[in-house]
């Protein structure tokens, strides 16, 4: 039999059993048939792809049914043996070949020629072997729980597997599982139609990112992001490229591949080797073809228009023609394809596709770059400009390469100029594609080849940028300071877009001898600005300048998009803001085009966050991000994320905020942000807190904040305990709630966060009133309003009038409880509102006034029904009891709101009609865990009869 090869490696549930990375749900629902589970099919079938992780699932199932004491006989096909009758069979049956004597005389005679010698074998009735294995896997499972686990049956003798698919369409016995794998997405000829079938597809990119660093010497950088690509969510090519770029022996060039392993190439080196010399050939060149679409470029170049040169490979199952587009079935058969054949015959190739029509001009300059051999400055120039294409059709990470790739064959003599230039621009788009290890790559080779003192800056701009996204805010703000002093930047926009990253940088860390160098640094990028506005104002001055200054111009263009959003000190994003503004007070955003748009947008999301103008802010966000998601600035995204999702749950767009959450953490997964993916976690925590879960999410590891400096990451710190103190609420933990928002302030009551901690004053309050420390919020509210000035923000003056009346003593509470509701601007943060309309109404209360009471609290129940706030909800409903009102029927949105995802999923999958094992097939749950959800939901949600769930959802 051939070696077992090896796959993906696993993590653990909470409870313990193993689960592949990325194959969660599937993990489950095989140790669930495993464990015969009520509801779950005896026989499935696995499809996929090489190397998707079929034989990774088939194995952990035998282990589970190990440890369970169920006996497992496994067996897998072996394309050498597919001529040789009963082969499959005969390796299956193997260690059961004692026990055949308790059959009848021709059952046993039958299986005895199976698992006899291959003349034996091949004399075999197949009739009488197909009726005697059903009976002797029924005689085997008296004797307790059976597993039959079959892999690569593509490769399985004909015989074996007839024998094996009659037993399946009898399998009655529940103490028998049946589990086959198979290459391919279509079940195998004779397979029964209602077998059970689970595909495996290619992973998620984030879970491909997850299982790629778990691999020993997992590489990073711009290699990282190649692995992830050529991988395609391959988990086998996962493990082999990581194997190989750990070795040192990465990506050979544009359009290279890392070598396969011996191990890899013995999987297609026979299959392609079959192949007609042409085939080969034309292989290679659609391996070496950058994508499906180039298709006529390879027919061009081969210089056929013969698709029949195609049959063999595709009825070998190595590639798929569709149209105009070919695809390998295999991501590392790229590789070996391109292995099989000499270096010269594969730069011939190269050349070949570059001098053929059909396909698109960037990719003519891959092509010719992989076919140069050492610099070259003609290729180098055809190189860079193929990054402006890559960025318009939305990849920053190609525009990357594409210009790293040009310095790389810029000749270092008399080019050197060029080629530290092209460096900077490799450094901004390897930055906005959010690759912070790579920028750090590329900044320490920048650095051997500079000489421009502009260019540092700039350099230093985009990698205190990704620094600060790996939460490292003192060698952000050291690095970029330490630029500022050396190499004052002569450009306008140089030393704005400087000030903006050290202003975002400084806010991030909250550290004070970092804010105290801010303040400068404005003054200084303000008054170059304004200088070379007059200066362009004056008719002699040229339009552009000289030598590299000009040089630089395209990478400062482009830098103008890492001024981060939500991230400033006070005073700085105003004067951003105006010097990036239209020079024409009649010019329209959304008429402007390009970088400066998204300048001035960045400019005034930032501003509109921190004066509290929400629903604005909300709005620039939105358009900021279509743009750089377009081009996949993933970076640029990494700083506005948190900030946005942050206002979006301010303005109770929660489902928005929870997709933008899912969606910032993939990102992080992918590039190793570590400060982003810390923010988003306390951000998922605030959500799930402000719905009413007390629990934490297991989904969320929290690895990322245990990596992270609390101390230069002030911002992150506030967001965490903010979450850490709405979660303690939720729970009623009112010493915890109050020890975390407590945290929020210095002893003297000075903000860890300017701009967050304030904004928590009020839940401050709350848990100061409810364990006695009235007289300590005090305190910190003083500092609150003081530090606020004489106008603060609409938000801010609400939340201090709430908080004034929960502690302060000398105040009168009711007057502020109606200061903190009177303003329609409240209604802007319904939750906050509601909180206080909550505290007012428990007031009150307190003071003989029911009536008023439960008005107000008429109005918090109908705020938490719409925003889904079960904690909220519950403690209404309370103090409504305690004001002399019985329980009545709650309306559906709020009995909705009471139950767990999994139940709400539950609960709309019934009521559109699906049965509890349809329900149950959809969630992998077996009908009797569906059932039990449904008859402990009834209850709360008034009903007694599963039809009722239609009308309950129709009135909702």
């Amino acid at each position: 039999m051939p070696p077992r090869h090896a796959s993906a490696p696993v993590g653990r549930t909470a409870s313990g059993p193993p689960l592949l990375i990325g194959r969660e749900p599937e993990t489950e629902q095989l140790l669930g048939i495993v464990e015969g589970r009520p509801g779950l099919p005896r026989a499935l079938l696995v499809l996929g792809a090489s190397g998707i992780g079929k034989t990774r699932l088939l194995r952990l199932a035998e282990d589970a049914a190990a440890a369970a004491r169920t006996r497992v006989l496994a067996t897998r096909g072996w394309d050498a043996e597919t001529g040789q009758p009963f082969a499959t069979l005969h390796q299956l049956l193997a260690p059961v070949r004692g026990e055949l004597d308790a059959l009848p005389w021709q059952q046993r005679q039958a299986l005895r020629a199976v698992t006899g010698t291959a003349a034996h074998a091949r004399r075999a009735d197949r009739t009488a072997v197909r009726l005697a294995l059903p009976a002797l896997v029924d005689r085997l499972a008296q004797a307790g729980p059976l597993l039959l686990a079959v892999d690569a049956v593509q490769d399985c003798d004909a015989a074996s597997l007839d024998a094996l698919f009659f037993m399946a369409r009898r399998l009655s016995d529940p103490r028998v599982t049946l589990l086959i794998a198979a290459r391919g997405t279509m079940p195998p000829a004779g397979a029964p139609d209602d077998l059970a079938v689970l595909r495996l597809g290619p992973l998620a990119l984030h879970d491909a990112a997850r299982l790629l660093d778990a691999q020993p010497g997992a590489p990073t950088g711009r290699t990282r992001l190649e692995v992830l690509r050529e991988a395609a969510g391959n988990p086998l090519a996962i493990v082999e490229l990581c194997r190989v770029t750990g070795r040192g022996h990465g990506p050979a060039g544009p359009g290279g591949e890392p070598w396969p392993t011996a191990s890899v190439r013995s999987l297609f080196d026979a299959r392609v080797a079959a192949l007609p010399k042409v085939t080969r050939r034309a292989l290679l060149y659609a391996a070496s073809a950058h994508c499906p679409e180039e298709l006529p470029a390879v027919m061009s170049a081969l210089g056929t228009d013969d698709l029949r040169v195609w049959a063999p490979a595709e009825a070998a199952g190595l590639v798929a023609l569709t149209c105009s587009r070919l695809e390998f079935a295999d991501p590392l058969l790229r590789a070996v394809v391109r292995l099989a054949h000499p270096m010269a015959l594969r730069q011939q190739a190269h050349r070949d596709l570059a001098a053929a029509g059909g396909h698109h001009p960037a990719h003519r300059s891959w092509h010719l770059a992989a076919a140069t051999v050492g610099p070259d400055a003609s290729v180098a120039a055809r190189l860079e400009e193929a990054a402006d294409p890559a960025l318009r059709e939305g990849s920053c990470f190609d525009a990357a390469r594409a210009v790293e790739e040009a310095a790389r064959l810029t000749p270092p003599v008399p080019h050197g100029a060029d080629r530290a230039r092209r460096l900077a621009k490799a450094l901004a788009l390897a930055g906005a594609a959010g690759d912070p290890a790579w920028v750090r790559d590329l900044y320490a080779d920048f650095t051997r080849s500079n000489r421009d003192p502009e260019l540092q800056c700039v350099a230093a701009c985009a990698t205190s940028a990704a620094l600060s996204l790996l939460s490292f805010q003192r060698e952000a703000f050291g690095l970029l300071l330490d630029a500022w002093r050396r190499t004052p930047p002569r450009s306008a926009v140089t030393a704005l877009v400087m000030t903006a990253v050290a202003t975002g940088v400084a806010h991030r860390s909250g550290l004070p001898q970092h804010h105290r160098q801010v303040p400068g640094m404005v003054r200084r990028a303000v008054r170059t600005a304004r200088h070379a506005a007059g200066r362009h104002r004056t008719p002699k001055a040229p339009d552009k300048a000289p030598g590299a200054a000009s040089g630089a111009a395209g990478v400062l263009a482009f830098l103008d998009g890492l001024v981060p959003a939500g991230h400033s000190a006070p005073g700085v994003f105003p004067a951003v803001g105006a010097l990036a503004a239209p020079r024409t007070p009649t010019a329209r955003p959304e008429r402007s085009r390009g970088r400066a748009a998204v300048v001035r947008l960045i400019a005034a999301a930032s501003a509109a966050y921190h004066a509290d103008e929400h629903d604005l802010c909300a709005e620039q966000y939105r358009r900021l991000r279509e743009p750089l998601r377009s081009c996949g600035a993933v970076g640029l995204l990494a700083w506005i994320l948190p900030a946005h999702v942050d206002t979006l749950l301010g303005i109770r767009r929660w489902a928005e905020a929870g997709a933008l959450i899912e969606e910032g953490l993939s990102h992080a997964a992918v590039h190793r942000l570590t400060r982003l993916e810390t923010d988003l976690e306390a951000l998922a925590t605030t959500l799930r807190a402000l719905r009413g879960a007390s629990t934490p999410d297991p989904q969320r590891s929290g690895s990322a904040s245990a990596a992270l400096s609390l101390d230069e990451n002030r911002a992150t710190h506030a967001l965490m305990l903010r979450a850490e103190g709405l979660a303690a609420l939720a729970r009623g933990d009112a010493e915890s709630a109050f020890r975390s928002f407590r945290s929020l302030f210095a002893d003297d009551g000075s903000p860890l966060d300017p701009y967050l901690s304030p904004r928590c004053v009020a839940e401050l309050a709350a848990a100061a009133r409810r364990t006695g420390r009235q007289r300590e919020a005090a305190r910190v509210l003083r500092e609150v309003r003081i530090a606020q000035g004489p106008r603060p923000s609409t938000r801010m003056t609400l939340l201090m009038h709430h908080a004034t009346a929960l502690l302060d003593e000398t105040a009168d509470p009711e007057r502020h409880f109606r200061l903190a509701l009177v303003d329609p601007e409240a209604d802007t943060w319904p939750l906050e509102r509601a909180r206080a309309r909550l505290h007012y109404a428990i007031w009150l209360r307190r003071h003989r006034r029911p009536l008023e009471a439960r008005g107000q609290l008429t109005a918090v129940l109908e705020v938490a029904a719409r925003l889904g706030s079960s904690d909220l909800a519950a403690s209404a409903r309370g103090e409504l009891r305690a004001t002399g009102v019985a329980d009545s029927p709650r309306a559906p949105a709020q009995a909705l709101a009471e139950l767990t995802p999994q139940q709400q999923q539950i609960v709309r999958l019934a009521a559109g009609g699906l049965s509890n094992r349809e329900i149950g097939e959809q969630l992998f749950l077996s009908p009797r865990t569906v059932s039990t959800h449904l008859y402990k939901v009834y209850p709360k949600l008034g009903i007694s009869r599963r039809h009722q769930l239609r009308d309950l959802l129709h009135e909702r």
